[in-house]
């Protein structure tokens, strides 16, 4: 798990922002939440993470460490979940933002791994319009693509939770975090039109909308290297001087 704590001293910091018109800090944003029976409550941390790494070994960013609990309250149903409030992981990334402004980072690059962290779209909507430099990642057409080349079955719909995508990417860059289950346990709930009223637990007893026994290793490879390609237009736009 050292691989989720970025190993850089200071002195990395400055010799790779030397080489660079404009720095871009990637922040993974995950979540402590239930994702079934088969994987850990850190799914979307873990998620989150590879994404970055990804990134990082592809573009001089400086990539920091996780938030690791954010805005899980859908999930509160089952045992283990931990939330924070909207208002605080605005503030938070808003607190990250400053902070590395005023250490002479130019942009920063919110990495999000849970779907319920709509907020974040609100922290880069609002910094954009105040001129300042910062993009939410990935995008859905950037999953969309990832999911066309990667040979993944589920739509991004019903691959909504625990499903094929989150299944491969661990099966690929954490195998040892899976238990038994994930081959048995499909489950598909595509009208959640009520989700933001009666939580995960109005359309499944198990936790898990999708079907994780589509899943594989080899998925998970290719999910990440298509999301590493999408990268580089954000960084593209993040490091231009228009």
């Amino acid at each position: 798990m050292s691989d989720l704590v970025p190993a850089d001293t200071t002195e990395d910091v400055r010799t790779r922002g030397a080489g660079v018109s404009r720095q871009v800090a990637v922040l993974p944003v995950g979540s402590f939440e239930q994702h079934g029976p088969y994987l850990p409550l850190a799914t979307d941390t873990l998620v989150a993470c590879a994404v970055a790494r990804e990134i990082a070994g592809a573009y001089p960013v400086h990539l920091l460490p996780p938030v690791t609990i954010s805005c899980s309250h859908e999930h509160a149903a089952w045992p283990g979940t931990v939330s924070i409030s909207s208002v605080t992981l605005h503030a938070v990334v808003r607190d990250i933002a400053a902070s590395l402004s005023r250490s002479g980072v130019d942009a920063l690059v919110v990495v999000n791994g849970h779907g319920g962290n709509y907020v974040l779209g609100n922290v880069v909507q609002e910094s954009s319009a105040r001129g300042e430099r910062m993009a939410l990642f990935p995008a859905p057409e950037d999953w969309e693509a990832a999911r066309e080349r990667a040979g993944v079955v589920a739509s991004l719909l019903t691959d909504m939770h625990a499903g094929e995508i989150e299944t491969s990417i661990l099966l690929h860059a954490h195998p040892e975090m899976l238990r038994p289950g994930y081959e048995t346990s499909d489950f598909v709930a595509d009208d959640r039109r009520h989700l933001l009223t009666l939580g995960m637990s109005g359309y499944t007893d198990s936790g898990v909308i999708g079907r994780p026994s589509l899943g594989s290793a080899e998925k998970g490879k290719e999910l990440l290297a298509s999301l590493a390609d999408s990268f580089g237009a954000y960084f593209s736009l993040l490091t231009s001087d228009a």
